[in-house]
């Protein structure tokens, strides 16, 4: 298979589809790789390196996309990529449709396979692809808050951690998945008083042994997250419906209730949010407020430590990337259930659910679309 590796021109976004490593895998395997030319120079890899590795280096993300049966990213094609998709070529990426109705109706035009990162399963109902960018935005979101809360941002002036004498920060976190576990973590390693709340009473059994108590795990309910986000200094949200928009959890309501100069880090932003005053942010102004909350909202948080991202990505994408390749894709989505469920565009027809009902489109199961 003829695979392409374009550079990421989103907003700040450094990392890149493939590393080298991974170019040197598929080449190993029979497959050509084009790589737009200064595609990895973000995070510290020239063109010679492709090329040692084996890859192809093309000028621009025209003659990529032109070139290559598969395209390999990171982030949701922006319109201008959008624009150079053709019928039947794969796409590979996040998308996170469900919030994002411009982007679907440009996949369901181009009759593309759009295969998302963020909804393929495993045997155990986890979401691989989405697990290391979420376990990094989770750890970033704390460092996030605190910058947030500095003064200078428009915060309160509180110190996370606190010192000997004064109290540290309250920091909320709204649900206790793989971004709520590690910006709980991180959390509890600065010495903040941390709260999380999760509607699975196993997950917050986990958390509880996990922290050995150094965490509040609290059962969520419309009350319990308003009581505890209007105390709060930093709120984390961390909710995340696979595929689907993310649920508003914190309302306007709360948040003109909040303390003045508390912070918002809205890390479910790439599904829509669960903030309702959250709006998407870039690294360039990552931060805005609204009734004297300062609210980070970055829609691609982990881009910031894009090298760390990078290869956290590309552990994880490569197995697959190497399946549609050697067995194409047709071959490699009916063999294996949870890379089907990634699927959710397919040549002009919405196959993931959660999307289509977020975006009332017509809905065609996966398995059925292939057939």
């Amino acid at each position: 298979m003829i695979i392409g590796v374009p550079k990421e021109i989103k907003v700040h976004e450094y990392r890149v589809g493939m590393v080298p490593a991974s170019v040197n895998e598929a080449v190993a395997h029979g497959h050509t790789v084009y790589v737009e030319t200064q595609a990895g120079a973000g995070i510290g890899f020239s063109d010679q390196d492709y090329i040692d590795a084996g890859a192809k280096i093309l000028p621009t993300a025209a003659d990529v996309f032109a070139e290559a049966e598969m395209i390999v990213k990171v982030k949701e094609p922006q319109a201008v990529e959008r624009a150079m998709l053709r019928e039947g070529q794969i796409l590979f990426t996040y998308l996170h449709l469900a919030p994002d109705p411009e982007q679907t109706k440009d996949l369901v035009d181009s009759k593309a396979v759009c295969i998302a990162y963020e909804t393929v399963t495993d045997d155990f109902g986890r979401l691989p692809l989405l697990a290391p960018m979420s376990e990094v935005a989770g750890r970033m979101s704390i460092q996030a808050g605190a910058f947030a809360l500095e003064k200078s941002r428009g915060g309160s002036g509180m110190l996370l951690a606190g010192v000997p004498g004064v109290e540290p920060a309250k920091v909320v976190i709204i649900g206790g998945g793989v971004v709520g576990a590690n910006a709980a973590q991180m959390a509890v390693g600065l010495r903040a008083n941390v709260v999380v709340l999760d509607r699975s009473i196993d997950v917050l059994r986990k958390l509880d042994a996990q922290f050995d108590g150094k965490v509040q795990c609290v059962y969520s309910t419309k009350d319990a997250i308003e009581k505890h986000v209007l105390e709060a200094d930093l709120v984390i949200g961390g909710v995340l419906v696979a595929g689907a928009a993310a649920p508003k959890l914190v309302t306007a309501e709360m948040v003109k209730k909040m303390k003045p100069g508390s912070a918002i880090v809205d890390v479910a932003i790439d599904q829509g949010g669960c903030v309702e005053t959250s709006h998407a942010t870039t690294h360039s102004e990552p931060t805005f407020i609204v009734d004297d909350v300062v609210h980070y909202c970055v829609a691609n948080m982990p881009g910031a430590v894009a090298r760390t991202s990078t290869f956290a990505l590309n552990n994880v994408t490569l197995p697959y990337i190497l399946k549609l390749a050697n067995k194409g894709y047709k071959a490699a989505l009916q063999e294996d259930k949870h890379l089907l469920n990634g699927l959710n565009v397919y040549r002009g027809q919405i196959t993931c659910h959660e999307v289509s009902t977020a975006l009332d489109l017509p809905f065609v199961e996966a398995a059925k679309a292939l057939a």
